[in-house]
């Protein structure tokens, strides 16, 4: 038993803690139900955290986002990093991931309109750096939205003109969305917020849903079911072309937020036909997004 105890621990800490929390943002406020875990590291001398202490940290702070609402849920994690590293005072580091429901009005090709569920996300971490901790923080969204698959649709159009063997009919049907199977897709932005450069949440939703085949909804009827498959048809895409527009996008709307900024762009595909998702993630910064592709002549 005293061996185990030394080794250096990166993260000890609680997870799955669901509160309300009241964020202010233009004038409004909102309460968010968010989702958190939290941790600090642990260094080999010491057996155990002290756990309660996170617990402590959240009521302290909910309490006081009351009266002094934090402006985002990243800046309420920023918060509560701070003030883990003053309830640890053993710890070097401290991180919080957060999560949220969020809900924003949609509209789908016949009009009608519907609030379509999101999900928010932070991350925060703290270092001890001298008397101020180096803090770092993320804002994220989550999406979930509709892929369909260029592959199989390129594979479908040989097939029909091969049984049909007709040629014509083969070179009018690459200028066609055709059959192909379809995935639910679930689609995920991270950046680094830096001082003097505000990373809109609503903004990155928009950002993310745009860079699927096509968005979905709650609600739909029939005709607004085929308006939404037609353009997902004409708009097929890879897990790998979610990311790469995803990142495409980001560059042109967020274009002066720093070279050190860090990015995380995720895109992950349930699939219809397999008996597993298809994933693809880029983790980086906005630096290394701006240095041209080199070519390969």
């Amino acid at each position: 038993m005293e061996s185990e105890a030394k080794f250096r621990l990166s993260r000890v800490g609680i997870t799955g803690v669901k509160k309300p929390l009241v964020v202010r943002r233009g004038g409004m406020a909102t309460t968010l139900h968010i989702l958190l875990d939290l941790y600090v590291d642990l260094p080999a001398a010491q057996r155990g955290s002290h756990l309660s202490r996170n617990a402590e940290a959240i009521n302290a702070l909910i309490e006081e986002a009351v009266h002094n609402p934090s402006d985002s849920l990243e800046g309420f994690a920023a918060r509560l990093v701070r003030d883990l590293l003053v309830r640890h005072p053993y710890a070097k580091v401290a991180e919080v991931h957060a999560s949220a429901d969020y809900f924003l009005e949609r509209k789908n090709a016949s009009g009608g309109r519907s609030l379509e569920p999101f999900k928010l996300l932070a991350r925060a971490e703290a270092t001890r750096n001298g008397k101020k901790p180096k803090v770092r923080k993320m804002v994220g969204v989550q999406v979930v939205g509709m892929t369909a698959c260029p592959c199989a649709m390129e594979t479908a159009r040989e097939l029909i003109a091969k049984e049909r063997k007709d040629k014509k009919l083969a070179k009018a049907l690459e200028s066609i969305p055709t059959i192909t199977h379809n995935q639910r897709n679930t689609a995920t932005l991270l950046v680094e917020v830096q001082e003097g450069h505000p990373v809109e949440a609503d903004e990155l939703i928009e950002l993310v849903e745009g860079s699927l085949s096509a968005p979905t909804f709650g609600l739909l009827k029939r005709g607004d079911e085929g308006a939404l498959v037609l353009a997902a048809h004409k708009n097929p895409k890879f897990v790998e072309d979610v990311v790469r527009t995803i990142l495409t996008k980001l560059l042109k709307r967020y274009g002066d937020l720093p070279d050190d900024a860090h990015i995380t762009a995720r895109s992950e595909s349930d699939e219809s036909i397999h008996r597993h998702n298809a994933v693809a993630e880029r983790a980086t910064t906005m630096g290394e997004l701006r240095i041209p592709y080199p070519s390969e002549d």
